[in-house]
C-alpha cells in the first residue's frame, strides 16, 4: 500500500506556510514531490546536512553574494535530492537572485519564494504534525489488518481469505 505522503504542493495549502504568500518560481511542475521532513537553515553548507526529501526554509544567509556561489548552492541541495527550497524574501534579500531561480529550473528543484516573513517554527510543528498523523494512520490500520488476520485464522480461514484482507488493505488485488 502507498502510504499517503505530504507532498510540497500539500505543505503550501497549510495555513503557515499560506501566511507567507507562497509564489513557485521554479519547477511547478515537480510540486508532488513528497516531504519527508521539514529543516530550517541559514548556513552555506546546509546540503551536507540533509538526507533527502527535506523542505528547507531559509532566509537566504547561506546562498552567497555571488552567482557562482549561489549556482553551487542550489545545486548540491538538488543533488541531495531535497524535496523544495523554501525562501523567505525580506530587508536581508528582497528579491530571489537570477542565480539561484536560474539553476533551480535548470535543476528541476521546486523554488518557492515567501512574501511575508513566517514563523518557521510554526511550518515545521504544522507539517510535522501532518507527517506523524498520517504514520500514525497507517499503523493504526496496519494493526486493524493483523487483527483481522488473527481473527480468520483463528476462526479456520486459510490462505485465501488472508490474501483477500492484504488485497483490501493494498488496495491492490
Amino acid at each position: 500500500m502507498e502510504p499517503h505522503t505530504i507532498t510540497v504542493a500539500r505543505a503550501l495549502e497549510l495555513p503557515a506556510l499560506r501566511r507567507g504568500l507562497p509564489e513557485v518560481m521554479a519547477a511547478a511542475d515537480r510540486l508532488h514531490r513528497p516531504v519527508r521532513w521539514v529543516h530550517a537553515g541559514e548556513v552555506p553548507n546546509i546540503a551536507d546536512l540533509l538526507k533527502g526529501g527535506e523542505l528547507l526554509l531559509t532566509t537566504g544567509l547561506g546562498l552567497g553574494g555571488r552567482p557562482a556561489e549561489q549556482r553551487a548552492f542550489v545545486r548540491r541541495l538538488a543533488e541531495r535530492d531535497i524535496a523544495a527550497l523554501v525562501v523567505e524574501l525580506g530587508s536581508r534579500l528582497p528579491a530571489l537572485p537570477a542565480a539561484v531561480v536560474d539553476t533551480a529550473r535548470s535543476c528541476g528543484l521546486p523554488l518557492v519564494q515567501l512574501h511575508r516573513q513566517v514563523p518557521f517554527v510554526a511550518v515545521t510543528e504544522e507539517i510535522h504534525t501532518e507527517l506523524v498523523n498520517e504514520h500514525y494512520a497507517l499503523l493504526r490500520r496496519a494493526e486493524d489488518v493483523h487483527r483481522r488476520c488473527t481473527e480468520v485464522l483463528l476462526g479456520g480461514g486459510g490462505v485465501p481469505e488472508v490474501l483477500r484482507l492484504f488485497a483490501d488493505f493494498t488496495g491492490n488485488p
